[in-house]
């Protein structure tokens, strides 16, 4: 998923300087790994577009090719389990789960948690049932190669203003490098919460092993 801006440099046939010209002063976005500025392919593709630069198709098929989508189990692996998690209020508990997310060693925790907060005063992303998907109107996306769906179970029923008035009890925060992956992925999770089995499940007890067991069963 991540190229060197030499690689970059390569793919779009122009100076190495150009690319990390465009990093410094542009806003291409980028990391910097030991001395060397890494990309991530969707990034520079949806950049350059944005730039009026041209993009050799060869860019369009490798981000294609670097999408891996995983299954509800590989990304609840991924993303991890995790019981009683406290908080009294919904800016407590978001807060405690950012702190249990796999972050980017270079994303602010206290600026993600802001984004979090901006989005839930768009409007809740309470579903129903004591669930909440927090984002789920605008995808997460992390410059990582693992997409994953975060599950916390609360240690007490939250308030987040729910449209069925139900305290919030289950948490899911997906983490994408893409929007075809968080698409894939809030699908897939879609389809688990409405089946009956799968819920049974969730509502019984914050049994991890249990969970990833029946998360197997949608492919």
């Amino acid at each position: 998923m991540l190229i060197k801006a030499a690689e970059a440099a390569d793919l779009l046939q122009i100076e190495e300087k150009a690319v990390i010209k465009w990093i410094k002063k542009e806003g291409l976005p980028a990391t910097l790994v030991n001395g060397v500025y890494q990309i991530n392919r969707v990034d520079l593709l949806e950049w350059a577009t944005d730039h009026g630069i041209k993009v050799p198709p060869e860019l369009f098929l490798a981000v294609e090719s670097d999408i891996h989508y995983p299954t509800l189990a590989e990304a609840l692996a991924a993303g991890g389990i995790h019981c009683r998690v406290p908080g009294n209020d919904k800016l407590s508990v978001l807060k405690n789960v950012v702190g249990l997310l796999k972050l980017p060693a270079h994303l602010d925790p206290d600026f993600f948690l802001q984004v979090l907060l901006a989005r839930e005063a768009l409007g809740t992303t309470a579903i129903g049932d004591g669930i909440a998907i927090p984002h789920v109107r605008n995808p997460i996306l992390l410059n990582k190669p693992s997409p994953a769906i975060t599950l916390c179970f609360l240690e007490q029923p939250i308030d987040f203003g729910a449209p069925d008035e139900q305290p919030v009890k289950i948490l899911f925060m997906l983490t994408s490098p893409t929007v075809k992956v968080h698409l894939h992925l809030l699908s897939k999770l879609a389809y688990a919460l409405r089946d009956e089995g799968f819920r049974a499940v969730l509502g019984s007890s914050c049994d991890q092993a249990g969970i990833l067991e029946a998360a197997g069963r949608f492919n």
